[in-house]
Formats: C-alpha cells, structure tokens, sequence
C-alpha cells in the first residue's frame, strides 16, 4: 500500500495549515491535500464532537451522498468509536486491526459498506488538556490495508490536526490578550460554562456565579470590564473582562469572561465604585440613596469625591470614564451582596 514518502513535506504542510488563521472548517478543508498525499482516500470525514446530542457536525465530508453524510453524524458512528475503544487511544485505527470483521459493527454494515468503502485510517482527536475534540476518517474503496507508516504519520500528526480544529482556539487566543489574566471560561448560549484551554479555573466563575450573570447581562459590544470584590487580593478587587467570542466561534458560545488583578483604583472606595455602578446603570441620587440605604446628601457627598479622582466636571463623564476603565461595581454584582450578607 502506499508509502508516504514525502512524510517530512506533509507535516510541514499540516503544521502550517494549523497555523493559519480563519476558523476550523476552513482549516479542516485545507487539510484534505496533504492528508491525500498521506493516504489517498476515496472518502474523507472530519467533524467535531457534540456531546449533548450524542452525534458530530462534520467541518468536512467528502467521497459520499447525503445520506452516509448524515449517517455519520449521527450516534450510531458515537457507539462504534466507543466500542473500538478508540476514545481511550492516540493511535488510528485500521479495519484490518478492527477486533471483528466490519460487517459485524453497525455503521459499516449499514453505511460504509454499502457505499462501497473497505478499509481506511480513523482516529479520535484531542487536545493537549485531554479535550476529546472530534473524529477523523480517511476510508478508501480498495481493500488493501493502510501501511503502518501511514499509521505512524497520522498518529504523529494527531496533536497539530487537533490544534487546527479546536473550537474554543480562537476565544482562548482573545482571552489571552486580557493582560495578566488568572482564569477564564466561555459562556454558552444556553448558559452552560466552558473551560478555556490554558487558563485554570476559578470559583467567581463556576455556573451559576453572580459574575456570570452580570457577565451575561452587561455585555453590549466587543468589550466590557468592572469590578469583582475579592478580599484575599492584594488590591481586595479583580477585574472581570468580558469579550465577544470572535467571528469564527461556534454558534453555540456567547462571551469570554475572564479574571485579571486589577490596575489603578484611583482612590477610589468601595463605597464610591458601588455608586459608580448605580450611575452607570442609570440610577439618579434618589435611587441610588435607597439602594445604599444612605441620604441623598451622602451620595452627593460621594459623587463630589468621584469627579475630583477621576478627573470629570460632570457626573455623565465621570460615569462614561469609570465604564471605559472598569472602575465600577455592577448593580447585579452589588444586588447579589446585598441578598447574601
């Protein structure tokens, strides 16, 4: 069977496709050349792993109709990778290494099979946090079985193709921007929370945080930042920045919310950050005394030291200049303090 010859050229080519920007499925197609060189398919199938419908949506599928298409998104391939045991290994998989012969197993019965594929190299995906990112087949119409150095390349290669694909690359690349940024997650658009590749977690952003809902609530554009009390640091704050996940995210992701230290307060206290937020959030001095349960006089008070610090003749400008820079306490944050002490 053919020998790929050229293995130093392919995985050149597949590293710098990796590299490139744009969004996974535009990699995935660019990838199709030097996986042919690899190993010449008749059909070839790279799709990302959806968990919650128990399926994969295919970044490219090409050799077939429709039907096998669709077939092999759906949970029948899910069972059969599983009982190959194909999740717990980094090596591909031949048919001709398959425990039983493909007619026994569901999918190739039923599907592959009949659409006249023999034999091929399959893999699962993952990346470098353990992530089971998706699945890549190459299948090929002759019986002739896959040489091991094929094998070997594509296993070699499995860690860069896993990069190429990775749906959350691009929102942990912009979290990364965030500077000195400690922890982040990816909200979804049902609410569930991600783990971002490369940042740990942190307790301010498990599901169901008060920072979450106000991370969900506040974000109106590319960018927004404010205040998280945090006692234990050095500061007794950290900045929440929130991002809108890039253009070629999944539909499914919704924002990047991430933890940093924050910068120069200004002079600014607790209490002045907090009515900073009321400001911001459009309350007037009246509301924002009955919130604090404080006088009107005490909020005019804090207002007056507001202006002097951050520099604004108005308290309009000095609204827009704590926003820009982060400097406020939300309302949502502060209603959740008010209901938990």
């Amino acid at each position: 069977m053919h020998q790929p010859a050229d293995a130093g050229h392919i995985a050149t080519e597949v590293a710098r496709i990796a590299a490139t920007p744009g969004g996974p499925a535009e990699r995935a197609a660019a990838l199709l050349e030097p996986l042919y060189r690899l190993l010449p398919f008749d059909g070839a199938w790279l799709a990302l792993r959806e968990e919650k419908r128990r399926g994969h949506r295919s970044l490219v599928s090409t050799g077939w109709d429709r039907r096998v298409a669709a077939y092999l998104d759906g949970p029948v391939l899910v069972d059969e990778i599983e009982q190959l045991e194909m999740t717990h290994s980094r090596t591909p998989l031949r048919v001709a290494d398959f425990p039983s012969p493909p007619g026994e197993l569901q999918c190739w019965a039923e599907c592959l099979l009949p659409a006249g594929f023999r034999e091929g190299l399959g893999m699962c995906l993952f990346a470098p946090d353990g992530r089971h990112l998706g699945f890549l087949g190459l299948f090929t119409g002759s019986p002739a079985v896959p040489s091991d150095a094929a094998r070997d390349l594509l296993a070699a290669l499995g860690p860069v193709l896993a990069q190429a694909v990775d749906p959350l690359r691009s929102a942990a690349a912009a979290a990364r921007t965030v500077h000195s940024a400690i922890a982040a997650v990816i909200l979804t658009r049902t609410g569930d929370v991600q783990a971002l590749p490369g940042l740990p977690d942190h307790a301010a952003l498990r599901p169901g945080s008060p920072v979450l809902t106000a991370a969900g609530k506040l974000l109106d554009g590319p960018q927004i930042s404010f205040l998280l009390r945090a006692p234990t640091e050095p500061a007794g704050y950290l900045t929440v920045t929130v991002l809108d996940v890039p253009d070629n995210s999944p539909h499914h992701l919704s924002a990047i919310v991430v933890l940093s230290p924050c910068g120069d307060l200004h002079g600014l206290t607790r209490r002045e950050l907090e009515v900073l937020g009321l400001l911001i959030a459009g309350q007037h001095n009246a509301q924002a005394a009955q919130h604090l349960v404080v006088t009107q006089r005490t909020i005019a008070t804090h207002i007056e030291h507001i202006l002097t610090k951050l520099d604004a003749a108005t308290r309009a400008l000095a609204a827009v200049r704590a926003q820009r820079r982060g400097l406020y306490i939300p309302l949502a944050l502060l209603a959740h303090e008010e209901r938990t002490s």
